[in-house]
């Protein structure tokens, strides 16, 4: 095990090994399509309409202390949306797949998301960016606030694993910032055929490259849209 720019931005053997299995795979049978991988960054032939974006194991640190909550996931990007997506926690034997128009399977038992209708009875999950002692921006105000207007607020360690379980109705919703496509985007399309709505902070259409993501099972979205949108800084909370 190593870090990668910062201590606590880590990378196993089993990073490599695992991305190096999935880029053999893909190269065999899609030599002509583009990727974009963790370990790697862009691969094959970047003007293609198809790329795959590759998170080998999502959710690292989990895995190098032996947590249960970590994925290998892959997504097919056509024209840069999601259309196929794959996350399995091998710790918990979890297999979540999807493909646009074909509904979102967890070992091949069809899912929904949940039925919370009011943030207040709702359990969120979310994360922190790896650059999160280094800068303001750092979503713990949010953490914060969101966790006195709900019932709950997680942290998972694994954006693919949160994105799933919102998709399962295990919890309500889930926000992040600091996110790359590949920890993403087979999650999304997971949770969209499983019923879930998917945007940006503001409810605008979700740009990938933007790093933010605000993802539930729709009947809460406006109101967890809301609450993020108007959290107050930390810097007023002792006043």
């Amino acid at each position: 095990m190593e870090a990668k720019s910062r201590p606590d931005d880590l990378v196993t053997a089993a990073d490599k090994g695992s991305e190096e299995i999935i880029l053999k795979m893909l190269n065999r049978h899609f030599p002509d399509h583009g990727i974009l991988a963790e370990e790697s960054g862009k691969l094959g032939d970047q003007t293609s309409k198809y790329t795959w974006a590759i998170d080998p194991i999502d959710g690292t640190t989990n895995f190098a202390h032996n947590y249960p909550l970590f994925a290998v996931s892959i997504g097919l990007l056509i024209d840069g949306i999601p259309q196929v997506g794959v996350v399995y926690n091998p710790a918990l034997d979890q297999l979540f797949r999807a493909a646009r128009g074909l509904g979102a399977t967890c070992n091949r038992v069809p899912m929904q998301v949940s039925k919370t209708q009011e943030l207040s009875r709702s359990m969120l999950v979310t994360g922190f960016a790896y650059d999160r002692r280094e800068t303001k921006d750092n979503n713990y105000a949010e953490f914060c606030h969101l966790t006195h207007l709900t019932q709950g607020v997680r942290r998972s360690g694994s954006a693919s694993v949160d994105l799933a379980s919102v998709a399962c109705g295990s919890l309500d919703g889930y926000w992040e910032r600091g996110l790359s496509p590949w920890d993403v985007a087979a999650g999304i399309i997971i949770l969209e055929e499983a019923g879930g709505k998917i945007t940006a902070y503001d409810r605008s259409p979700l740009v990938l490259s933007s790093g933010r993501i605000l993802a539930t099972n729709g009947l809460i979205h406006d109101q967890l849209s809301e609450a993020l949108l108007t959290t107050p800084p930390l810097s007023s909370w002792d006043q």
